[in-house]
């Protein structure tokens, strides 16, 4: 059972934001601060990727645990109230993210996604994964 009444949980449901996130907004501070350029919520992709390095064809995603189903086999376990919709949800979630990459990829996208407890843990390792992409992408143009 939920120990929220339902008016609060309407609350906070409705104060989730699905962009300039406090993890999108650590992330690309950091990448600003590289002399990193990018585009945010770049509408003109598949997926609406949170930030996009044009120049060197990457598509980053930042995906908090809960929406995208991190550790989905055991997380699905742990929801204790309407399963009847936010295991469905969450399934197509996880689907939806897949297709997406697929189509990246296939267009030459390099796709990276990163967890939110990844980006509040470990931000220079995140930073490190999107140089080592524009190095590849670097190194392919030669």
């Amino acid at each position: 059972m939920d120990n929220l009444t339902k008016e609060q949980r309407h609350k906070n449901m409705q104060a989730i934001k699905s962009k300039d996130t406090s993890i999108e907004v650590m992330l690309r501070k950091a990448l600003w601060r590289q002399g990193i350029r990018y585009r945010k919520n770049y509408s003109k992709l598949v997926g609406k990727p949170d930030i996009v390095i044009t120049k060197y064809k990457i598509a980053i995603f930042c995906d908090s645990e809960f929406w995208h189903g991190f550790d989905w086999s055991n997380a699905k376990l742990k929801i204790k109230s309407n399963q009847e919709y936010w295991i469905p949800k969450i399934e197509k979630n996880i689907a939806r993210d897949q297709e997406n990459n697929q189509l990246l990829l296939d267009q030459g996208w390099i796709v990276i996604r990163l967890w939110e407890k990844e980006i509040r843990k470990t931000l220079p390792a995140c930073v490190g994964r999107i140089k080592e992409a524009i190095e590849r992408r670097k190194n392919i143009g030669e």
